[in-house]
């Protein structure tokens, strides 16, 4: 019978997974649940050593003779770090030692209870990766312990050997040992990928050859992937947003609104390339997913669990991966299902054809879509840079063309300094489509005698954090709009005067559209700025009215 500790169930399952089959354990009461699981499995034998420093050393040993990862486990409070002399020893040998120490709760640290001090990290720079682990009371914390172990153990033997930290909290009652069996919990690969597609082996490029409902998911890149894809799109469905570089608009957030978590639209293969993601619609619909395998591709090997189903990373260059996928599918004929692409593509036609089609009033919506439709027909080189928030969505519905955009942490601030800093070096036009509370907070980024004049700016001035009143349930909260949504009567003409921009505005379409061709076509020396007034509710509505018509119910 193993340990009524779940994230202590979870960890032994996933050392016997991942090949650990030898465990010096040390005296203890906060680890024996720990101990008496590895004592209990058996994969793991186990070897008792009472002194931590000499317990450390013996593991080294066992490793560096076996050649596979040895555990060495410790109770809560300074017995870790009498590891740290063996640790630091397995570091500078790439020997891989998996050093678990029990913890206290986190809640105790600093209340003058016995044996407790803050365990995590506490051997710094000697691992090459530590984590803590929660105690799961729900799906998504287990998923999440599931996550950190399996992050910790891949990294043992990641870019060459060495030791990781597994720091494991446990509260009282210690000593419940009725759970029959282990769960059987998810392992991840990490697969190394050589420029051949050789190194993806079977976990991948076999799977993908042999799934039913394939799909592609593309986050965000710099480069241009689209000749990568070769033959991936005749097999499977290619989803993306406009802040990858593949050419076309896939509107897939307005399939997704319509469709909710439709079965007949799951794929059965998710490989993800790139990075984030800014749909909200499209992890929940992938999350949901039940049996689906899924692949992320890093060339660092970073486990990015964005879907909570991952099952391998795939190391390597997004290019290289997508090329060796095409490759395999020109040699080999897919099982890909033609009903199911077809299912995909009706639907994002669909959703085309209702961005196309559908006009909406005088709004924020009004001007990116105006925007976008002039940029079409410039003849000159330029680049386009959304900010975070409804700015960026917006560019998804309607930007047929690259977007830059702060997404690795999605804040507000610095989007417009990041487009300034960008037209300094360029010679092209530089588009920056930034909403009020995030120019205001980056208006710096005028005061700068670098600028020239191919730095345009369009302000989507509403008084407020639009995106806030989109939130459901929020707008019943009295501190929505003057604290949350931090509304205001700010404009940009004075900042627009004291830093030499050539400032316009714009209250109805008209102006809005007189804007925005002056703005494209005048040739200036300094910046300019279009600021378009319009009202929170309008935006709102006619984003509103623009996904209910993806339901039909308009």
């Amino acid at each position: 019978m193993y340990s009524n500790k779940e994230n202590v169930n979870i960890l032994t399952a996933l050392l016997v997974a991942h090949g650990v089959r030898h465990a010096v354990v040390c005296p203890g009461s906060r680890n024996a649940p720990i101990v008496h699981n590895m004592n209990e499995c058996p994969d793991i034998a186990c070897y008792p050593v009472t002194d931590e420093r000499s317990a450390g050393f013996y593991a080294l040993g066992m490793a560096m003779q076996v050649g596979k990862p040895v555990a060495v486990c410790v109770t809560s409070g300074t017995a870790v770090l009498n590891l740290a002399p063996a640790v630091a020893e397995a570091f500078y040998q790439q020997q891989p030692l998996v050093v678990i120490s029990a913890d206290r709760p986190a809640r105790w640290v600093g209340q003058l209870d016995g044996q407790t001090l803050p365990q995590p990290d506490a051997l710094g720079r000697f691992v090459k990766k530590a984590v803590s682990l929660p105690e799961p009371a729900d799906d998504e914390e287990r998923w999440y312990c599931n996550r950190l172990v399996n992050e910790a153990l891949l990294e043992l033997r990641r870019h060459g050997c060495g030791p990781v930290h597994i720091n494991v909290p446990i509260a009282e009652p210690l000593f419940g040992f009725s759970v029959e069996r282990l769960p059987g919990e998810r392992v991840m690969a990490l697969l190394p990928s050589k420029a051949d597609g050789g190194g993806l082996g079977p976990f991948c490029l076999e799977a993908f050859v042999a799934a039913g409902r394939p799909m592609v998911v593309i986050g965000q890149t710099v480069e241009a992937l689209g000749a990568s894809l070769g033959r991936i799109p005749r097999h499977a469905v290619v989803l993306h947003e406009s802040l990858c570089a593949v050419p076309g608009v896939c509107r897939f957030d307005e399939v997704l609104h319509r469709i909710g978590a439709a079965d007949a639209y799951m794929p059965d293969f998710v490989l993800y390339v790139g990075g984030s993601i800014v749909s909200k619609r499209l992890k929940d619909f992938l999350r949901k997913t039940k049996d689906a395998r899924m692949f992320f591709v890093a060339e660092n090997g970073a486990v990015c669990d964005t879907f909570m189903h991952l099952e391998g990373i795939v190391e390597g260059h997004p290019a290289d991966v997508l090329q060796a996928v095409s490759d395999r599918l020109d040699t080999k004929q897919g099982m890909s299902s033609e009903a199911y692409r077809n299912l995909w593509r009706q639907a994002l036609d669909e959703a085309a054809r209702l961005a196309l089609d559908y006009e909406p009033p005088y709004s924020q919506m009004a001007a990116v879509k105006y925007f976008e439709e002039q940029l079409e027909d410039i003849d000159y080189g330029y680049h386009v840079h959304y900010a975070n928030s409804t700015s960026v969505r917006l560019a998804n519905i309607y930007a047929d063309h690259y977007v830059y955009c702060n997404r690795g942490v999605n804040g507000i601030d610095g989007s417009l300094s990041t487009a300034a800093g960008f037209s300094v070096t360029t010679d092209d036009a530089v588009f920056c489509v930034v909403g009020d509370l995030s120019f205001f907070y980056d208006q710096n980024a005028l005061w700068n005698r670098n600028l020239k004049g191919n730095l345009r700016i369009i302000l989507l001035n509403n008084g407020g954090g639009g995106i806030f009143h989109q939130l459901k349930g929020l707008g019943q909260s009295a501190a929505c709009c003057g604290l949350v949504a931090a509304a205001h009567h700010t404009d940009a003409r004075g900042i627009c005067v004291q830093n030499d921009v050539g400032y316009l505005a714009a209250k109805d379409m008209q102006e809005m559209r007189l804007g925005i061709v002056r703005l494209l076509t005048e040739e200036v020396n300094r910046p300019m700025l279009l600021e378009v007034f319009t009202d929170v509710q309008e935006d709102e509505r006619a984003l509103k009215t623009y996904f209910n018509l993806a339901l039909g119910k308009e």
